[in-house]
């Protein structure tokens, strides 16, 4: 079993090298496994598409997902080439994966000038202290929306 962990790794691994020499996207890569089989993988490809979102962990959960026909990777793990930056590690979250397997760090990506360092501290910022500036508008509106799919009873529930 050991060994199948380094395999998924060193594909990750490989995908980012593959990055490396295309110039698709940074180099990235992620490999998302379910019951010892491959079911997404990706690289990064934020270059390559325009797509700011396009991380390699994103474009392998959205293959993952539609291979399997769901939104839930439950029962899933990841491996990725590099520890998720926070988009990505929220996307996780979101499609359940059950483990995260990373080879380089979060501090070993800054040192190659993917520092998501301030993403971080401004999580840990009062809203009203981050770059970011955000303005609140039509609240009761939005609200009411929620509302109504509390009542729906033909929601796909997520």
């Amino acid at each position: 079993m050991k060994d199948d962990k380094k395999k998924f790794m060193k594909l990750a691994i490989e995908l980012a090298e593959h990055n490396l020499k295309t110039n698709e996207g940074g180099p990235f890569g992620a490999v998302i496994v379910k019951d010892g089989n491959i079911i997404g993988k990706g690289g990064n490809k934020v270059t390559s598409s325009n797509d700011p979102t396009a991380h390699a962990e994103i474009v392998a959960i959205r293959e993952a997902a539609k291979n399997l026909g769901t939104f839930d990777l439950s029962e899933c793990e990841i491996y990725t080439s590099c520890e998720p930056c926070p988009m990505c590690l929220g996307a996780i979250y979101w499609a359940r994966i059950d483990k995260l397997y990373y080879a380089a760090t979060k501090d070993d990506a800054a040192k190659a000038d993917f520092d998501d360092s301030f993403i971080y501290e401004e999580f840990s910022k009062p809203k009203n202290q981050r770059k970011l500036q955000s303005v609140q508008l039509m609240r009761e509106e939005a609200v009411k929306v929620f509302e109504e799919w509390i009542k729906k009873e033909d929601k796909i529930p997520y």
